[in-house]
């Protein structure tokens, strides 16, 4: 492919020079010989500060969104106006337009993004279909696993996963859609055949500044980010955001399809939550489709009839509906039990929104009081740093009046002070009511919930869910709730390796 192939459909302002390209980069640290490098500036640094690394790196062509920049003769050049954009042109143009061969399904929302995906993958497995799922915990590519650095990843690292997935057979994709990717252009050009909203409450106010803000945000997905807008588009109607959505994706001509629990096209009828699954009739506009998950709770009948109306938008058999529901067992860090016999249950949830956390307090609550047992929640919970800093008292209080006990804790604190973020969450803890202790380090905070419970209790694990490590002043270190929490309660003299064998062989 040539320089002047590379660029076609991007907006370009000024250009000089074809050469072959043989790859594209928009990390200088990763140019090869022959390649063109995307100059963007970004939200923590400005590639173009990279260009004449890049050059030594042996890129071929630049393309660069700064007007300042002067020509470097020694290579081709190209000036844009948005390096975001001209990303996603070039990558697309790049990969053979991958996103364009395959049916894209985004999903959007505060809670629920990614059990969402994981169960729409599940659906399209059952229905036969082979398919990519891009989102926070991991990425799947036809059978592999790749690590997720990021929910929604830059256009160029996406088109690469699309085209991938294609090379493979695929037919479909699944991507959870953040809305700093929304705000940042990272999906711009991306076709999405089928929208999903969850839910918006408060969070990420620390990038979007208010509520309008996020959801203006969120809109992007559903008004077509340099595209058309979606064939068909889900909405929770029961949020009164999905609502709005509901409306504008009317207006701009999309089939609007709407589930809730008690109403809406696909809704949930003799709903059962049991500690060992959800089973509830599923009302389609079609038929009526019994379904049983073994994941639990109300927010997961929500999760449920969101794949399913996103299933159905895809024109997915009933059959398929059903069994892709009740073959996905587990999602990592969400709910996730940590069983090692011990006469309490314990559980690690990525809960980290006041929303998501009274969610997370409930269901506990209901599982105690369907175990007949005077069981007590116990909530190990933090916030995370350099974040919004007023969703913590918020988040301290919904943990506090959620649960009976609770241990204060760290969660990501990133550059700040881990005990100033104990102190913000404090406020609202205080608030509440409940009885609580402080504990700063977060093993030692899991080790206080485990000797705290008792026969019939349950130990809420809650905010980092699947995350592998722990972001603190000094950079990542290792932290994984699940296998800390099972070390903990091996240390205790409960039997976790016999549990685990057992689990492997099932």
């Amino acid at each position: 492919m040539n320089f002047l192939q590379l660029l076609h459909g991007a907006e370009v302002l000024a250009q000089t020079g074809n050469p072959n390209i043989s790859g594209l980069e928009y990390d200088s640290r990763r140019v090869k010989p022959g390649d063109a490098f995307v100059a963007m500036r970004g939200e923590a640094s400005d590639g173009n500060k990279f260009i004449d690394k890049a050059i030594v790196s042996g890129a071929v062509a630049i393309v660069s969104d700064s007007a300042s920049e002067q020509h470097r003769e020694a290579v081709a050049w190209a000036q844009v106006q948005h390096g975001r954009r001209a990303l996603a042109r070039l990558s697309a143009n790049f990969y053979g337009h991958p996103a364009e061969r395959l049916a894209i399904t985004g999903i959007t929302g505060t809670n629920g993004k990614s059990t969402t995906a994981f169960l729409l993958e599940a659906i399209l497995s059952a229905a036969d279909r082979k398919s990519a799922l891009v989102g926070t915990i991991e990425y799947h590519v036809t059978g592999k696993v790749l690590p997720a650095p990021h929910t929604t990843p830059e256009s160029l690292d996406l088109n690469r996963i699309l085209a991938d997935a294609l090379g493979h057979g695929a037919t479909d994709a699944v991507m959870e859609v953040s809305s700093h990717a929304l705000a940042q252009e990272r999906v711009y050009g991306i076709p999405f055949d089928v929208a999903v909203f969850t839910n918006l409450t408060r969070d990420h106010l620390d990038y979007h500044h208010n509520m309008d803000e996020y959801f203006t945000a969120k809109q992007v997905l559903f008004e077509g980010c340099g595209t058309d807008p979606p064939r068909v588009a889900v909405f929770n109607a029961d949020d009164e955001y999905g609502k709005q959505l509901a409306k504008i994706s009317k207006k701009r001509g999309s089939e609007v399809l709407t589930y809730g629990l008690t109403s809406g096209d696909l809704h949930a009828e003799k709903v059962d939550i049991t500690p060992r699954g959800t089973r509830f009739d599923l009302v389609t506009p079609e038929e009526v489709v019994p379904v049983f998950s073994p994941l639990i709770g109300k927010v997961n009948v929500y999760n449920i009839l969101a794949a399913a109306g996103a299933a159905y938008a895809r024109a997915c058999k009933p059959e398929a509906i059903a069994e892709g529901i009740e073959s996905l067992t587990r999602v990592p860090g969400r709910f996730e039990r940590v069983d090692c016999k011990q006469p309490f249950t314990v559980v690690v949830d990525y809960a980290h929104t006041d929303d998501a956390l009274r969610n997370l307090t409930a269901l506990a609550r209901e599982l105690v009081q369907q175990a007949k047992q005077k069981g007590r929640a116990i909530t190990v919970f933090g916030c995370g740093g350099d974040r919004d800093r007023a969703k913590r008292p918020l988040m301290g209080e919904a943990a506090g009046r959620g649960s009976d006990f609770v241990v204060l804790t760290s969660d990501n604190p990133r550059s700040e002070d881990p005990l100033t973020i104990i102190n913000d969450a404090m406020v609202g803890l205080q608030r509440s009511g409940t009885k609580y202790k402080v504990e700063p380090d977060r093993k030692l905070a899991i080790v206080l919930a485990v000797r705290e419970a008792g026969p019939g209790d349950i130990v809420l694990i809650a905010g980092k869910g699947h995350e592998k490590v722990q972001v603190t002043r000094e950079g990542p270190v290792p932290f994984d709730d699940v296998e800390v929490a099972r070390q903990v309660l091996r240390d205790a003299g409960y039997h976790c390796e016999a549990v685990n064998a057992a689990a492997g062989k099932a």
